[in-house]
């Protein structure tokens, strides 16, 4: 089969989307011709490229289309509405003339779901809609943009889009049920995880690197670590009051990364000293990154269930480290961590929760180390490789029919 994947990102940015794009697409294109419309690289991209309408590529099998779309830096929203805009206008007329036997779109733009609708529609082709973060859910619940008109028209649309997609893939059962009381038929949503690479038994992890372990560790007893994007999404005003109340048990809270809402959270936390901040390590650090904690933190702030599925959750259990969910029930991390065994559960808008949490953890070393043991079991259930091949099962029942 001949598939058109449209997604903005796409390697050599560095965005999420960009490296589960690519991902996705070295799965299909074992058993398929994909062709990839995205745009210029703007997303932190490792490098930039000059100005054209279009540019192709080949790599290996899959061919690469770039449309002309701007190419400013993410941080400005004026400014990624640009690239967002220039990306869909050069996108569309270019998706319409390529020859393809199924569409597939993800969510960059926040919109993307609409125009591939749109696009298969127009070519009259199946069209698969691989919803990454739910929109317009995930920009009024995080305060992007205000509740109103633009926001209703743009729900509308976007049930639209889902009624017209043969196949609505999600990252986990949390956002499914968001799907489902949209309106679609359960039977057309399937749930593929991101999942992680799982390391055969033979093939142990390296020893992590010390130098990582100190500058996560620092001077604490116990260390609860949040790696990754500090976005719109989390809990972090509970997350600062909690560390706050425990700044004098030796309970460091470690924050790994960077995103939109770093600078506000750093202010708050400004003058606990059981508080840390640092940037990303390289990617070949990642394994000590998550050896280093004790425990690890997930967030997602009430009402953002089922919007976003934070995929760190994998790595995490892959690590054999125990999760600190701080999200609301409702949450894949939270009812599957419960379930397991391998997390422990704090209301995202109760600071005294997480404290209490922290607390029992900190003074109950086997319920750590049976926490741990039930992250090394539930791992293999979300093996990246087995999620994957289910995309190549959707597009053998699209082509059967």
């Amino acid at each position: 089969m001949k598939i058109l994947l449209l997604n903005l990102y796409y390697p050599p940015d560095t965005s999420a989307t960009a490296r589960m794009a690519q991902t996705v697409v070295d799965t299909i294109s074992t058993h398929h011709r994909v062709t990839v419309l995205c745009g210029r690289p703007s997303y932190d991209p490792t490098e930039r490229r000059r100005w054209r309408a279009y540019q192709t590529e080949n790599v290996d099998l899959v061919r690469i289309i770039r449309a002309g779309s701007t190419a400013f830096p993410r941080f400005s929203m004026k400014k990624r509405l640009m690239n967002y805009l220039s990306y869909v206008l050069l996108a569309v007329p270019r998706a319409l003339v390529l020859d393809c036997d199924v569409v597939v779109a993800m969510t960059d733009p926040p919109f993307q779901g609409i125009v591939g609708a749109f696009v298969a529609m127009l070519k009259r082709k199946p069209y698969v809609y691989n919803i990454r973060d739910l929109y317009p859910d995930m920009a009024v619940g995080g305060h992007i943009v205000a509740a109103g008109a633009l926001t209703r028209i743009w729900e509308r649309l976007d049930r639209w889009a889902l009624g017209r997609a043969e196949r609505v893939i999600v990252l986990g059962e949390d956002m499914r049920t968001r799907i489902i009381r949209k309106g679609v038929e359960p039977s057309g949503i399937a749930v593929i995880r991101d999942g992680a690479e799982i390391l055969a038994p033979a093939k142990p992890l390296p020893p992590p690197d010390p130098e990582v372990i100190r500058a996560i560790r620092g001077s604490f007893s116990f260390v609860l670590l949040h790696a990754g994007n500090l976005g719109f999404y989390g809990a972090w005003n509970t997350l600062v009051t909690a560390a706050r109340k425990l700044s004098n048990e030796g309970v460091g809270f470690v924050f790994v990364g960077d995103g939109a809402e770093r600078a506000a959270v750093e202010a708050a936390a400004a003058g606990a000293e059981n508080i840390c901040f640092l940037d990303y390590f390289p990617a070949a650090k990642i394994p000590s990154v998550l050896a280093a904690a004790d425990a690890h933190i997930v967030t997602v702030k009430r009402g953002l269930e089922g919007v976003v599925v934070p995929s760190k959750m994998y790595g995490i259990l892959a690590a054999g480290k125990p999760i600190v969910a701080v999200a609301p029930r409702e949450t894949d991390v939270a009812s599957l961590g419960e379930k397991q065994g391998f997390a422990v559960v704090a209301d995202p808008d109760k600071p005294q929760e997480l404290v209490s949490v922290t607390r029992r953890l900190l003074a109950d070393g086997k319920k750590l180390k049976s926490m741990e043991a039930a992250a090394r079991a539930a791992a293999p259930s979300y093996d990246r490789v087995a999620e994957l091949q289910q995309y190549l099962e959707i597009l053998e029942r699209i082509r059967a029919r």
